[in-house]
């Protein structure tokens, strides 16, 4: 199914006002969690706070316990899904969104590893977490480290509360998913245009590149999702196609936006979402560590990081900011600290 190509050149100034505005940046959504959750295409969650910073600052009058009680009522999941790194999303996206990823990481791991196929590891690992969810070191012990990196791929692990959140922040307590949260049926197909229209919700417009790299996947894998889907086509500076759903947001590109404070490992500044320019890139190497797996967190100024902050109250700018830019960064990150206390 084909929609409109309607050859808009957008700017990366347009860019970076529609994902802050489908990020819950320009204006915090007054939405339950799951739903907040879908509409910003999840969220990353290596480290438990940063799930609860990352839903303060986009979701109008979030509290800690909100997230915590979800958790535990299971209407949102924490699971390794896109790019083999663990998601923060509602239950009702994880099932489409594993299905549609899983074939792909099975793919890419018996492409990059020498492991092999993991069948047998997961067989053993079925067998044992149906006693019951197990620590993430009673399984290495069971199927080895090496596997344990890519395991995922062959069975649907979630996290399990109340590992993983702000009062125990060490998630490493897994657990069947199909135990966990039941499975419907999903149709691969259909689940992989779930995936693509996950993400231009939360993210778009974008490349089919970018699409691909969020979902960890390759661009031909994504490519019959755009040939079904009715998408609108516009350009970017450069000329390259940038896929859209009809009727989401494209804000003008002047639309002021506020100070934000982002966590580490905010999806928002990864590379995928590099054509909305939230990271100028000369400051990329100083908010992710390049030799190895490490993040800072961010304040946006204007649409863009201006600086970091740490959880013991430094702020580092990088860019000078005007009086009234401070204050505006000085009354958030109060707010910020009283959240986190």
């Amino acid at each position: 199914m084909v929609g409109k190509v309607l050859r808009v050149i957008l700017s990366q100034r347009q860019l970076n006002r529609a994902v802050l505005a489908r990020q819950g940046l320009l204006e915090r959504r007054a939405l339950e969690l799951p739903a907040a959750l879908d509409a910003m295409g999840g969220l990353q969650a290596q480290y438990a706070p940063s799930m609860y910073i990352g839903l303060w600052s986009r979701v109008e009058g979030f509290e800690r316990d909100a997230l915590t009680r979800a958790l535990h009522d299971r209407s949102v999941i924490q699971a390794t899904l896109m790019r083999f790194t663990i998601h923060l999303v509602s239950a009702a996206d994880y099932w489409p969104l594993a299905v549609a990823i899983r074939e792909s990481r099975r793919a890419s791991w018996l492409r990059v590893t020498k492991s092999g196929d993991l069948s047998e590891a997961a067989d053993v690992l079925e067998t044992a977490l149906e006693g019951g969810p197990l620590r993430r070191k009673e399984i290495v012990a069971l199927i080895g480290a090496e596997a344990m990196r890519g395991i995922g791929a062959w069975v649907d692990l979630v996290r399990v509360p109340p590992f993983g959140t702000w009062e125990q922040r060490r998630a490493d307590l897994y657990g069947l998913a199909y135990d966990w949260l039941e499975p419907p049926a999903v149709d691969p197909d259909e689940a992989l245009d779930h995936l693509v229209t996950r993400y231009l919700t939360g993210f778009g417009p974008a490349t089919k590149a970018e699409i691909a790299n969020w979902a960890g996947m390759t661009n031909k894998e994504i490519e019959p999702a755009l040939a079904r889907l009715p998408l609108d086509t516009h350009e970017d500076e450069d000329g390259g196609a940038l896929y859209d759903l009809p009727g989401l947001p494209l804000p003008d590109p002047d639309t002021p936006a506020p100070v934000r404070f982002l966590p580490t490992w905010d999806a928002a500044l990864l590379v995928h979402c590099r054509r909305a320019g939230l990271l100028p890139e000369a400051f990329r190497e100083r908010i992710f560590n390049t030799k190895m797996p490490q993040s800072i967190g961010t304040f946006l100024v204007d649409g863009a990081v201006a600086g970091t902050w740490k959880p013991d109250g430094t702020l580092t700018p990088f860019v000078e900011l005007t009086k009234a830019q401070r204050a505006e960064v000085d009354r958030e990150f109060a707010a910020l600290v009283a959240f986190s206390a």
